[in-house]
């Protein structure tokens, strides 16, 4: 996809980048049906957590028969299927834990899973497009967008903590619509010189990221750390990084030699990229190859945008030069909010992943038997995160390179 932004004069907007004003990354009203043809793919993906319960769903799979992806043509269709063959995906390869993985996806699920990928440009595993963007429907169509009002299209193991763990992040998602809006603005009047524009943009970004470190809270009232740690994170786990997979996975009728995707990572998500490109947020090469590669497993027009953001006239430079104590603030406020926003990150990160970790380390030693879930958990993934980052010193370093954002001898008022 070529740039958008071909005309350097035109305005900056989101138009050519299929953001909602409303919903921003969100896929808007996503379909919860695919056309009668495809009727095996959903009996399969909506049964994925009784399925691998049951340790059924690799048969299920193995006998489901080889679809054609021609009937698919609009672009809500394919997203519904990317995630319905995604979550068959991670349930055929984990359905027995770490110790009995697979090393080869069967033509049935593989062939048609990567004609859909490339269609949309996503890589073939479940990504954050999938399981956040496109995983959602209202109870009441009529009604708010809450937790209440919230349900999944398709699930995993792991029962309400998956209904809240990918809901409170679709919140987080939701919370940043009002920045991603506020983007054009910042970046115009940085173009022409609008001091006021700029400072009252930043503002709304700021309250922005405060709402979405608010709605990360929720994960504490809807996730168990014990379930999301023993249970579903492994679902999440891709096979790249991973000493459970170390030979990648075979996606037979596709490729004779394996390939290796990481996977899910918050990094998949768009807005902290956006927010880092617009204030310049700088990162080093470990961390920054990284992030630049979980751009790999966003929608094509939203990694565009993100690039688009980066060609832009600094900000940060702008603030520097313009003798303005109200820009000065509100591009300090927003940075502030941003580093809040990631040190809650790495406390959440440190609740659900290093806490069990090491409760399960101590499980473990002890050598007797434990009913403890936790004590069953994988092991591989202990220090890492399912991207296959080593999660906690990847966020802080990120978190500090926010930090080096903030300009010299600015305070918030």
């Amino acid at each position: 996809m070529a740039s958008a932004e071909t005309d350097p004069r035109a305005p900056f907007s989101l138009g050519p980048y299929y953001v909602s004003e409303d919903l921003g990354f969100i896929l808007k009203e996503p379909l919860g049906e695919l056309p009668p043809y495809y009727q095996p793919w959903m009996e399969i993906a909506l049964n994925v957590p009784e399925l691998v319960h049951s340790h059924k769903l690799r048969s299920s799979i193995t006998e489901m028969p080889l679809l054609s992806t021609k009937f698919l043509q609009k672009h809500r269709e394919l997203r519904l299927a990317h995630l319905a063959l995604s979550m068959m995906t991670m349930g055929y390869v984990w359905q027995e834990g770490e110790n009995d993985t697979v090393e080869m996806l069967p033509c049935n699920l593989a062939v048609p899973y990567c004609e859909v990928s490339q269609r949309l440009g996503l890589p073939p595993i479940l990504t954050h497009a999938d399981a956040v963007l496109a995983n959602w429907r209202k109870k009441d169509p009529e009604g708010p967008f809450d937790m209440e009002n919230l349900e999944l299209l398709f699930s995993l193991p792991g029962g309400d903590s998956v209904r809240g763990f990918f809901l409170v992040t679709l919140l987080v998602e939701l919370a940043a619509a009002p920045a991603i809006r506020s983007i054009p603005v910042v970046i115009n009047g940085v173009r022409c010189g609008d001091t006021n524009a700029v400072a009252g943009a930043l503002e709304t970004i700021s309250l922005s990221i405060e709402d979405m470190t608010d709605a990360l809270k929720l994960m504490q009232v809807y996730v168990e750390p014990s379930v999301f740690y023993g249970i579903m994170r492994i679902y999440l786990s891709g096979w790249k990084d991973n000493p459970s997979m170390p030979k990648g996975l075979v996606y037979e009728g596709v490729e004779k030699e394996p390939l290796e995707y990481s996977g899910g990572s918050a990094a998949q998500s768009s807005l902290l990229h956006c927010f880092d490109e617009l204030l310049g947020v700088k990162h080093e090469e470990q961390s920054c190859s990284f992030l630049t590669r979980m751009r790999s497993y966003m929608p094509p027009a939203h990694k565009q945008l993100i690039q688009d953001i980066s060609l832009q006239p600094s900000l940060r430079s702008f603030v520097q030069q313009q003798a303005s104590e109200h820009l000065s603030q509100a591009y300090h406020l927003c940075v502030s909010k941003l580093l809040a926003l990631r040190s809650y990150h790495i406390n959440v990160v440190s609740r659900f992943i290093t806490v069990p970790a090491a409760r399960a380390r101590q499980l473990r030693n002890q050598s007797q038997e434990s009913k403890e879930m936790i004590s069953r958990a994988p092991t591989a993934l202990e220090e890492r995160g399912t991207g296959g980052s080593g999660i906690m010193t990847f966020l802080k370093i990120v978190r500090d390179h926010t930090k080096d954002a903030l300009l010299p001898g600015t305070t918030n008022t």
